[in-house]
């Protein structure tokens, strides 16, 4: 016998599940609206080359491939070992890939300053384990080609607007900056050609610990003089992170990071003014390579993992326009706060469940209907059985919120509605 339950790492959503997925999704879209955000729609394909162009990071890896058409089992055979001859799409493994192409395939149609939001499932080859899927939902929203940190401004605004109305305001955005980090592993003595590897030991920081992370750079080789620079710094680095201010993130970082890093990082927090919500924290590196500036983070004291987070990727325009456009977002991970968010039921119509005779025509059902739905009420119908608490029971759980039993020959002033619940 076949199966029956969804692939691996993939869900099926009931109407209730389905309806608090929408209803937050609803909030988001329209605080983003609010905010002057617009959206749009990419193909959940793309082209194999373009999804592993060296500009998605370790997701490149993880990027369910489409074989190509019409390839005969001697040419599989023949390809076998050269996987762009066997695939030729792929399913995005992000919305940040497939953003940049859109805009190169679309500048001529859109602003010069672009603000966008795409809401739509993405596909990863992960291994299934919880809080972790193989379809998952990303809210991003990206502004380009705007290099001011008025962008970084307007997308923390946005977003600490968005979690507010989500009932979600204790969040904290952790914010860094690549050219901080950068900076910072010069000051140390850290050769270009390890920082990579340097920066991939750094982002375990908050796993292994100080002495964690010295050991495994000593382990990958990195430079014996900079390795105890870093550590000792280590050791005199706040051990939490900072709140934002200016005093607190040149007192988190070495002497030596350029002041205009400091400036930048200094203006977003004193524009968005919600300090409160902003931590500094000179640590923070985000695994993905195309960042080039600012990068934020967003952790919330009841989880211990990332609710989203974004950054600055000036470069990755680029490869496909053949001209660097400025380019910085923030996604939220919608899988990881659905299950946080506790909205209140939204005013709205009526939802009723007709439970009806076997006997009652079908013309006098279908006309009942009609005319509660003209009323603005959403209607089900449904025909009475044995068990009518269950019946009404599964009723309330899908939205509605009374029923009327139905008789023959009834019309629409005779009917009587009764709350349920």
């Amino acid at each position: 016998m076949a199966a029956v339950n969804a692939p691996r790492g993939m869900r099926d959503f009931l109407p209730a599940d389905k309806n608090r997925r929408e209803r937050v999704l609803a909030v988001i879209r329209e605080r983003y609206r609010a905010h002057g955000f617009d959206e749009i729609e990419t193909p959940v394909m793309e082209e194999h080359a373009r999804l592993h162009a060296g500009i998605g990071g370790d997701n490149e890896k993880l990027a369910f491939n489409v074989l190509r058409r019409g390839l005969t089992p001697e040419k599989i055979t023949a390809a076998a070992d050269d996987q762009s001859a066997l695939t030729d799409l792929g399913l995005r493994y992000d919305l940040t890939v497939p953003l940049s192409r859109f805009y190169a395939s679309n500048r001529a149609d859109l602003p010069g300053v672009f603000r966008s939001v795409q809401i739509a499932p993405v596909w990863r080859a992960e291994r299934p384990q919880k809080g972790r899927y193989r379809q998952f939902v990303q809210c991003d929203i990206d502004i380009i080609g705007d290099a001011s940190s008025r962008a970084e401004v307007e997308l923390l605004a946005a977003s600490l607007d968005t979690f507010d109305a989500l009932g979600l305001s204790d969040v904290v955005i952790r914010i860094n900056d690549r050219r901080a980090l950068d900076a910072m592993l010069d000051v140390f003595g850290f050769p270009v050609d390890e920082r990579p590897g340097v920066l991939i030991t750094i982002d375990k920081l908050d796993k292994i610990g100080p002495t964690g992370v010295a050991a495994e750079l000593r382990e990958r080789g990195a430079t014996a003089d900079a390795v105890d620079a870093f550590e000792s710094f280590l050791g005199l680095a706040p051990s939490e992170q900072s709140r934002f201010g200016e005093a607190q993130i040149r007192a988190a970082l070495p002497t030596g990071v350029p002041d205009e890093v400091v400036a930048h990082l200094v203006g977003i927090g004193d524009a968005v003014g919600a300090s409160a919500s902003l931590e500094f924290d000179p640590f923070l590196v985000r695994g993905m390579g195309y960042y080039t500036g600012t990068i934020f983070e967003v952790a919330h004291s009841s989880v211990g993992y990332a609710l989203g987070g974004g950054g600055r990727y000036d470069g990755m325009i680029g490869r496909f326009l053949g001209q660097d456009v400025p380019a910085v977002g923030f996604s939220i991970g919608f899988e990881r706060i659905v299950d946080l968010v506790e909205l209140t039921e939204a005013e709205s119509a009526e939802a009723v469940v007709l439970v009806h005779d076997k006997d009652v025509p079908v013309v006098e059902l279908v006309s009942l209907k009609a005319a509660l739905i003209a009323e603005g009420t959403r209607v089900r119908l449904e025909q009475r059985t044995n068990n009518l608490k269950n019946l009404l029971a599964r009723a309330e759980s899908d939205g509605y919120t009374a029923f009327a039993a139905v008789r023959a020959g009834q019309t629409r002033a005779e009917l009587e509605l009764k709350p349920l619940g």
